[in-house]
Protein backbone atom coordinates (compact mmCIF):
# COMPACT_ATOMS: atom_id res chain seq x y z
CA UNK A 1 0.00 0.00 0.00
CA UNK A 2 2.73 2.18 0.81
CA UNK A 3 4.55 1.56 -2.16
CA UNK A 4 1.23 2.33 -4.32
CA UNK A 5 1.20 5.56 -2.32
CA UNK A 6 4.45 6.90 -3.14
CA UNK A 7 3.68 5.87 -6.93
CA UNK A 8 0.95 7.50 -6.99
CA UNK A 9 2.50 11.04 -5.33
CA UNK A 10 5.57 10.69 -7.84
CA UNK A 11 3.07 10.57 -10.75
CA UNK A 12 1.19 13.49 -9.66
CA UNK A 13 4.47 15.71 -8.70
CA UNK A 14 5.75 14.27 -12.13
CA UNK A 15 2.41 15.90 -14.18
CA UNK A 16 2.18 18.99 -11.67
CA UNK A 17 6.21 20.37 -12.55
CA UNK A 18 4.48 20.20 -16.21
CA UNK A 19 1.84 22.06 -15.43
CA UNK A 20 3.90 25.58 -14.02
CA UNK A 21 2.80 27.28 -16.80
CA UNK A 22 0.52 26.68 -19.95
CA UNK A 23 0.12 28.52 -23.22
CA UNK A 24 -1.68 28.53 -26.52
CA UNK A 25 0.40 29.81 -29.99
CA UNK A 26 -0.94 29.46 -33.53
CA UNK A 27 -1.18 32.18 -36.23
CA UNK A 28 -3.00 33.27 -39.36
CA UNK A 29 -7.02 33.47 -38.32
CA UNK A 30 -7.89 35.04 -41.39
CA UNK A 31 -10.74 33.85 -43.38
CA UNK A 32 -12.37 31.85 -40.64
CA UNK A 33 -10.76 33.10 -37.86
CA UNK A 34 -14.06 34.66 -36.26
CA UNK A 35 -14.98 30.91 -37.03
CA UNK A 36 -11.89 29.14 -35.37
CA UNK A 37 -10.85 31.22 -32.97
CA UNK A 38 -13.59 30.89 -29.92
CA UNK A 39 -12.99 27.28 -30.65
CA UNK A 40 -9.14 28.02 -29.79
CA UNK A 41 -10.40 30.31 -27.05
CA UNK A 42 -12.58 27.55 -25.61
CA UNK A 43 -9.97 24.29 -25.80
CA UNK A 44 -7.09 26.97 -24.83
CA UNK A 45 -9.60 27.08 -21.21
CA UNK A 46 -10.24 23.96 -20.83
CA UNK A 47 -6.05 23.12 -20.95
CA UNK A 48 -5.21 25.46 -18.39
CA UNK A 49 -3.33 28.11 -20.52
CA UNK A 50 -2.31 31.41 -18.88
CA UNK A 51 -2.20 33.06 -21.79
CA UNK A 52 -2.80 32.99 -26.15
CA UNK A 53 -0.33 34.12 -28.44
CA UNK A 54 -0.92 35.31 -31.61
CA UNK A 55 1.66 34.98 -34.37
CA UNK A 56 0.30 37.29 -36.81
CA UNK A 57 -2.01 37.59 -40.25
CA UNK A 58 -5.27 39.03 -38.52
CA UNK A 59 -7.57 39.19 -41.30
CA UNK A 60 -7.12 38.79 -45.16
CA UNK A 61 -6.95 42.49 -45.97
CA UNK A 62 -6.04 42.09 -49.77
CA UNK A 63 -9.93 40.70 -50.35
CA UNK A 64 -12.98 40.18 -47.59
CA UNK A 65 -12.75 37.77 -45.52
CA UNK A 66 -15.15 35.03 -45.90
CA UNK A 67 -16.15 35.12 -41.80
CA UNK A 68 -17.49 38.62 -42.90
CA UNK A 69 -18.55 38.32 -46.57
CA UNK A 70 -20.65 35.73 -46.00
CA UNK A 71 -21.73 35.39 -42.54
CA UNK A 72 -25.65 34.82 -42.25
CA UNK A 73 -27.63 38.28 -42.34
CA UNK A 74 -24.19 40.38 -43.22
CA UNK A 75 -25.07 43.01 -45.67
CA UNK A 76 -22.89 43.36 -48.81
CA UNK A 77 -19.70 45.47 -48.01
CA UNK A 78 -17.41 47.46 -50.58
CA UNK A 79 -13.55 46.83 -49.82
CA UNK A 80 -13.00 50.27 -48.41
CA UNK A 81 -15.67 49.12 -45.41
CA UNK A 82 -13.95 46.01 -45.31
CA UNK A 83 -10.45 48.03 -44.40
CA UNK A 84 -12.27 49.75 -41.45
CA UNK A 85 -14.48 46.74 -40.21
CA UNK A 86 -11.56 43.98 -40.24
CA UNK A 87 -9.72 45.06 -37.32
CA UNK A 88 -12.62 45.99 -35.15
CA UNK A 89 -13.81 42.49 -36.42
CA UNK A 90 -10.88 40.73 -34.97
CA UNK A 91 -11.19 42.49 -31.76
CA UNK A 92 -14.99 41.72 -31.68
CA UNK A 93 -14.95 38.76 -32.66
CA UNK A 94 -11.50 36.62 -31.96
CA UNK A 95 -9.84 38.39 -28.94
CA UNK A 96 -12.83 38.47 -26.73
CA UNK A 97 -13.56 35.06 -26.90
CA UNK A 98 -10.85 34.57 -24.97
CA UNK A 99 -12.24 36.64 -22.12
CA UNK A 100 -9.85 37.51 -19.30
CA UNK A 101 -7.09 35.35 -20.67
CA UNK A 102 -3.93 37.65 -21.29
CA UNK A 103 -3.93 37.75 -24.93
CA UNK A 104 -0.48 38.60 -26.67
CA UNK A 105 -0.64 40.09 -30.92
CA UNK A 106 2.43 39.38 -33.23
CA UNK A 107 2.14 41.24 -36.36
CA UNK A 108 1.98 39.38 -39.78
CA UNK A 109 2.39 40.68 -43.71
CA UNK A 110 -1.21 41.48 -43.92
CA UNK A 111 -0.83 43.58 -41.40
CA UNK A 112 0.53 45.80 -43.59
CA UNK A 113 -1.89 45.36 -46.86
CA UNK A 114 -4.56 47.65 -47.59
CA UNK A 115 -2.03 50.62 -46.98
CA UNK A 116 -1.88 49.91 -43.73
CA UNK A 117 1.44 50.71 -41.62
CA UNK A 118 2.95 49.35 -38.30
CA UNK A 119 1.91 52.85 -37.09
CA UNK A 120 -1.46 51.52 -37.89
CA UNK A 121 -1.34 48.64 -36.32
CA UNK A 122 0.27 50.03 -32.96
CA UNK A 123 -2.42 52.71 -33.08
CA UNK A 124 -5.19 50.06 -33.17
CA UNK A 125 -4.03 47.22 -30.94
CA UNK A 126 -1.93 49.59 -28.56
CA UNK A 127 -4.42 48.04 -25.59
CA UNK A 128 -2.23 44.86 -26.01
CA UNK A 129 1.12 45.67 -27.10
CA UNK A 130 1.59 48.31 -24.73
CA UNK A 131 -0.16 46.06 -21.85
CA UNK A 132 0.88 46.73 -18.34
CA UNK A 133 3.35 43.30 -18.59
CA UNK A 134 4.67 44.56 -21.85
CA UNK A 135 5.05 47.74 -20.65
CA UNK A 136 6.94 47.30 -17.77
CA UNK A 137 9.34 44.84 -19.37
CA UNK A 138 10.28 47.53 -22.02
CA UNK A 139 10.62 49.91 -18.88
CA UNK A 140 12.77 47.35 -16.90
CA UNK A 141 15.16 47.08 -19.93
CA UNK A 142 15.47 50.34 -20.51
CA UNK A 143 13.79 52.66 -17.81
CA UNK A 144 14.01 55.09 -21.23
CA UNK A 145 12.27 52.94 -23.69
CA UNK A 146 9.05 54.79 -24.26
CA UNK A 147 7.93 53.71 -27.72
CA UNK A 148 5.69 50.80 -28.08
CA UNK A 149 7.04 48.67 -31.28
CA UNK A 150 5.82 45.35 -32.91
CA UNK A 151 8.55 43.40 -31.50
CA UNK A 152 8.48 42.92 -28.04
CA UNK A 153 9.21 40.07 -25.24
CA UNK A 154 7.98 39.19 -21.48
CA UNK A 155 9.55 36.79 -18.65
CA UNK A 156 6.96 34.25 -17.33
CA UNK A 157 7.06 30.50 -15.47
CA UNK A 158 10.84 31.01 -16.07
CA UNK A 159 10.60 31.54 -19.77
CA UNK A 160 11.80 34.59 -21.96
CA UNK A 161 9.00 34.80 -25.03
CA UNK A 162 10.10 36.93 -27.26
CA UNK A 163 8.56 38.21 -30.72
CA UNK A 164 9.94 39.15 -33.54
CA UNK A 165 8.90 41.24 -36.63
CA UNK A 166 9.67 40.11 -39.95
CA UNK A 167 6.01 41.02 -41.68
CA UNK A 168 8.22 43.45 -44.47
CA UNK A 169 11.07 42.76 -46.66
CA UNK A 170 13.21 45.08 -45.00
CA UNK A 171 13.56 42.97 -41.30
CA UNK A 172 14.97 42.07 -39.12
CA UNK A 173 16.45 45.42 -39.31
CA UNK A 174 19.78 46.59 -37.69
CA UNK A 175 17.46 48.64 -34.48
CA UNK A 176 15.47 44.42 -34.21
CA UNK A 177 18.36 42.75 -34.08
CA UNK A 178 20.25 44.96 -31.78
CA UNK A 179 17.21 45.09 -29.45
CA UNK A 180 17.27 40.98 -29.71
CA UNK A 181 20.98 40.69 -29.09
CA UNK A 182 20.10 42.74 -25.62
CA UNK A 183 17.38 40.35 -25.03
CA UNK A 184 19.60 37.82 -25.33
CA UNK A 185 22.44 38.69 -23.28
CA UNK A 186 20.13 39.86 -20.47
CA UNK A 187 18.27 36.56 -20.59
CA UNK A 188 21.69 34.88 -20.47
CA UNK A 189 22.76 35.79 -17.17
CA UNK A 190 18.96 35.95 -15.65
CA UNK A 191 18.41 33.49 -13.47
CA UNK A 192 15.06 33.81 -13.65
CA UNK A 193 15.48 32.73 -17.41
CA UNK A 194 15.45 28.91 -17.54
CA UNK A 195 14.11 29.10 -21.43
CA UNK A 196 13.55 30.95 -23.80
CA UNK A 197 10.93 31.11 -27.07
CA UNK A 198 10.86 33.04 -29.61
CA UNK A 199 8.09 33.78 -32.00
CA UNK A 200 7.64 35.21 -35.27
CA UNK A 201 5.22 35.11 -38.58
CA UNK A 202 7.32 33.57 -40.90
CA UNK A 203 9.66 30.50 -39.95
CA UNK A 204 13.52 31.43 -40.03
CA UNK A 205 15.37 30.09 -43.31
CA UNK A 206 16.95 27.12 -44.03
CA UNK A 207 13.90 24.90 -42.41
CA UNK A 208 11.86 21.99 -44.28
CA UNK A 209 9.71 24.55 -45.38
CA UNK A 210 11.80 27.00 -47.17
CA UNK A 211 9.06 28.34 -49.49
CA UNK A 212 7.27 30.86 -47.72
CA UNK A 213 9.72 31.46 -45.10
CA UNK A 214 12.63 34.46 -44.52
CA UNK A 215 14.05 32.84 -47.54
CA UNK A 216 12.10 34.66 -49.91
CA UNK A 217 13.76 37.97 -49.00
CA UNK A 218 17.63 38.50 -48.62
CA UNK A 219 17.51 40.59 -45.86
CA UNK A 220 15.47 37.79 -44.49
CA UNK A 221 17.45 34.98 -45.10
CA UNK A 222 20.61 37.18 -43.43
CA UNK A 223 19.08 38.19 -40.55
CA UNK A 224 17.56 35.36 -39.77
CA UNK A 225 20.40 32.99 -40.04
CA UNK A 226 22.21 35.48 -37.97
CA UNK A 227 18.68 34.86 -35.35
CA UNK A 228 19.12 30.84 -35.58
CA UNK A 229 22.90 31.53 -35.17
CA UNK A 230 22.44 33.34 -31.81
CA UNK A 231 19.63 31.31 -30.51
CA UNK A 232 22.08 28.29 -31.24
CA UNK A 233 25.36 30.43 -29.29
CA UNK A 234 23.16 31.08 -26.17
CA UNK A 235 21.93 27.29 -25.97
CA UNK A 236 25.57 25.94 -26.14
CA UNK A 237 26.79 28.58 -23.85
CA UNK A 238 24.11 28.59 -20.80
CA UNK A 239 22.70 25.26 -21.71
CA UNK A 240 18.92 26.70 -21.46
CA UNK A 241 16.79 25.38 -24.16
CA UNK A 242 15.52 27.40 -27.01
CA UNK A 243 12.68 27.13 -29.00
CA UNK A 244 11.06 28.46 -32.05
CA UNK A 245 7.79 29.21 -33.45
CA UNK A 246 5.70 30.61 -36.37
CA UNK A 247 3.08 30.69 -38.72
CA UNK A 248 2.84 32.31 -42.30
CA UNK A 249 2.03 28.70 -43.93
CA UNK A 250 -1.60 27.51 -43.29
CA UNK A 251 -0.64 24.01 -41.83
CA UNK A 252 0.76 22.40 -38.78
CA UNK A 253 4.61 21.27 -38.58
CA UNK A 254 6.54 19.64 -35.77
CA UNK A 255 10.44 19.73 -35.59
CA UNK A 256 10.56 22.01 -38.68
CA UNK A 257 14.35 22.54 -38.35
CA UNK A 258 15.71 18.81 -38.94
CA UNK A 259 17.28 19.41 -41.91
CA UNK A 260 19.71 17.22 -43.17
CA UNK A 261 22.52 20.03 -42.97
CA UNK A 262 21.28 20.66 -39.03
CA UNK A 263 21.15 17.01 -38.50
CA UNK A 264 24.91 16.41 -39.58
CA UNK A 265 26.17 19.72 -37.44
CA UNK A 266 23.68 19.30 -34.47
CA UNK A 267 22.27 22.50 -34.99
CA UNK A 268 18.65 20.89 -34.89
CA UNK A 269 16.90 23.99 -32.86
CA UNK A 270 13.34 22.89 -31.73
CA UNK A 271 11.18 24.64 -34.08
CA UNK A 272 6.97 24.73 -35.21
CA UNK A 273 4.82 25.99 -37.94
CA UNK A 274 1.35 26.14 -36.29
CA UNK A 275 -0.83 28.62 -38.93
CA UNK A 276 -3.80 26.85 -38.72
CA UNK A 277 -6.31 29.68 -37.00
CA UNK A 278 -8.37 29.66 -39.87
CA UNK A 279 -6.80 30.94 -42.83
CA UNK A 280 -6.97 28.77 -46.16
CA UNK A 281 -5.35 25.31 -45.79
CA UNK A 282 -1.93 25.00 -47.87
CA UNK A 283 -1.28 21.46 -49.43
CA UNK A 284 1.81 19.92 -47.49
CA UNK A 285 5.37 20.73 -49.56
CA UNK A 286 7.22 16.93 -49.40
CA UNK A 287 9.69 18.45 -47.77
CA UNK A 288 8.24 17.77 -44.66
CA UNK A 289 8.66 14.11 -44.62
CA UNK A 290 11.57 14.73 -41.95
CA UNK A 291 9.53 16.24 -39.56
CA UNK A 292 8.34 14.90 -36.32
CA UNK A 293 4.49 15.66 -37.69
CA UNK A 294 2.91 17.63 -40.20
CA UNK A 295 -0.92 18.11 -40.78
CA UNK A 296 -2.87 20.23 -43.11
CA UNK A 297 -6.73 20.63 -43.76
CA UNK A 298 -6.79 20.91 -39.69
CA UNK A 299 -7.68 24.11 -37.64
CA UNK A 300 -5.85 24.12 -33.91
CA UNK A 301 -3.27 25.48 -31.73
CA UNK A 302 -0.12 24.19 -30.36
CA UNK A 303 -0.47 24.41 -26.16
CA UNK A 304 2.69 24.42 -24.35
CA UNK A 305 3.45 23.40 -20.89
CA UNK A 306 6.74 24.23 -19.27
CA UNK A 307 8.19 22.45 -16.31
CA UNK A 308 10.19 24.48 -13.46
CA UNK A 309 13.74 23.83 -15.22
CA UNK A 310 12.26 25.02 -18.68
CA UNK A 311 11.49 22.58 -20.21
CA UNK A 312 8.76 22.41 -22.49
CA UNK A 313 6.22 19.97 -24.23
CA UNK A 314 4.37 21.06 -27.29
CA UNK A 315 1.45 18.97 -28.32
CA UNK A 316 -1.05 20.12 -30.90
CA UNK A 317 -4.64 20.40 -30.50
CA UNK A 318 -7.27 20.03 -33.02
CA UNK A 319 -10.90 22.19 -33.21
CA UNK A 320 -13.66 20.86 -35.21
CA UNK A 321 -16.81 21.62 -36.41
CA UNK A 322 -18.52 19.42 -33.87
CA UNK A 323 -17.56 21.33 -31.38
CA UNK A 324 -19.41 24.50 -32.27
CA UNK A 325 -22.22 25.83 -29.73
CA UNK A 326 -25.91 25.96 -31.67
CA UNK A 327 -25.72 29.79 -30.87
CA UNK A 328 -22.56 29.83 -33.25
CA UNK A 329 -24.17 27.75 -36.05
CA UNK A 330 -26.65 30.31 -35.86
CA UNK A 331 -24.43 33.34 -35.95
CA UNK A 332 -22.51 32.07 -38.97
CA UNK A 333 -24.85 30.17 -40.88
CA UNK A 334 -24.63 26.92 -42.97
CA UNK A 335 -22.84 28.56 -46.11
CA UNK A 336 -20.06 30.26 -44.19
CA UNK A 337 -19.56 26.94 -42.23
CA UNK A 338 -19.73 24.86 -45.23
CA UNK A 339 -16.67 27.11 -46.35
CA UNK A 340 -14.79 27.32 -43.36
CA UNK A 341 -14.96 23.31 -42.65
CA UNK A 342 -15.27 22.07 -46.15
CA UNK A 343 -13.71 24.49 -48.34
CA UNK A 344 -11.32 27.19 -47.29
CA UNK A 345 -8.24 25.22 -49.16
CA UNK A 346 -5.49 26.56 -51.90
CA UNK A 347 -4.65 24.27 -54.10
CA UNK A 348 -1.26 25.48 -54.68
CA UNK A 349 1.31 23.45 -52.91
CA UNK A 350 3.96 26.53 -52.86
CA UNK A 351 2.07 28.97 -51.80
CA UNK A 352 2.03 32.37 -52.96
Amino acid sequence: MRNALISILLLAASSFSYAQLKFAVSGDSRNCGDVIMPLIAADAHSQGAQFYWHLGDLRAMYDIDQDMGMRAGQPHMTISEYANAAWPDFIENEISAFGTMPFYLGIGNHETYLGKTRADFIGQFADWLNSPTLQAQRLKDDPKDHRVKTYFHWIQGGVDFIYLDNATPDQFDAMQMAWFTQVLARAETNKDVHSVVVGMHAVLPDSLTPGHSMNDWPQGAESGRKVYAQLLAFREKTKKPVYALASHSHFFVANVFNTEANRTKKTVIPGWIVGTAGAFRYNMPPTVSEADQAKTGVYGYLLGAADAKGGIKFEFREVKESELSPEARQKFGPALLDYCFQQNKDPMQVPR
